[in-house]
């Protein structure tokens, strides 16, 4: 038992540590959003004299004429064109740069890992969607989301294409499927565990992004859920009961889809790691 103890004693010491760094935050909002305003400025992990969650859910949702249900349907199609054409972009990118090696190939790869390293230019993007007549649009953002995380999808795509045996294109080839029918037919179905990696951690890191809409999508019927945050905020009174209950209900999708894909992420990328 001692021995056991001493070869252990590491995941005695960071799960609950672990547990207490994730749970407690959510345990928090939680316990917040169910107390009336008074209540909320104590931030203590007890509840309130009376549970007011749906109260203040129903607060939530009707403010500023539903503007947090307009945020929720404009966050879910930005999310969901964005998700869409990165799988398709990045895969498709992928495919070449590992089947088609070459000057331009080095030089596209080179200009991927730029993408990751070097920041965004926030002014000069701007610019750039106006002079295109796209600032201020859903079409804007959700290019702007598509570019940012194009480069993190095709390094994952091309380090799992890499692992898939030239001999598949070849046998392909012999029976006339090249090209796009190629990718389409062969190589695309082969991809189902990255996929799901792919889409699961852009959707949720699209659907909470903050800064991106906050640039190039302003204005009140363009907010996406993130931007509501500031509907119960000031410099000279916060309302910390609604706060939390829009905190809750962003929090709640996508730790939801993180949960029910939590193994299928971890296999996606152990799968795409295996031969670079």
């Amino acid at each position: 038992m001692k021995n056991f103890l001493r070869k252990n004693w590491i995941d005695f010491v960071a799960v609950p540590i672990g547990l207490f760094v994730f749970v407690a935050p959510f345990v928090l909002i939680f316990l917040t959003s169910t107390k009336n305003a008074e209540e909320s400025f104590q931030f203590d992990f007890s509840l309130g004299e009376e549970f007011l969650l749906w109260q203040n859910i129903k607060t939530v949702l009707a403010t500023n004429d539903g503007i947090v249900i307009r945020a929720f349907i404009n966050s879910t199609i930005i999310t969901f064109i964005s998700v869409v054409l990165i799988v398709i972009v990045s895969s498709m990118a992928a495919f070449v740069f590992s089947r088609r090696p070459g000057k331009w190939t080095t030089f596209a790869n080179v200009m991927i890992l730029a993408g990751l390293i070097v920041p965004p230019a926030i002014v000069p993007t701007i610019w750039v969607l106006q002079k295109l007549n796209l600032f201020k649009t859903m079409q804007g953002l959700i290019f702007i989301e598509v570019a940012y995380s194009a480069a993190f999808a095709i390094l994952i795509y091309k380090s799992f294409i890499s692992s898939i045996p030239k001999e598949i294109d070849e046998a392909a080839a012999m029976d006339g499927c090249t090209g796009f029918s190629l990718y389409r037919r062969i190589i695309f179905p082969l991809l189902m565990p990255v996929n799901v990696t792919i889409i699961v951690t852009t959707s949720v890191a699209v659907f909470n992004d903050f800064t991106n809409p906050l640039y190039f999508l302003p204005g009140n019927e363009n907010a996406t859920v993130q931007l509501t945050l500031f509907y119960f905020q000031s410099a000279y009174l916060t309302q910390y009961n609604l706060l939390f209950t829009d905190i809750l209900l962003i929090t709640i999708p996508p730790l939801i889809v993180f949960i029910i894909f939590n193994k299928k992420i971890v296999s996606g990328l152990t799968a795409g790691s295996v031969k670079g």
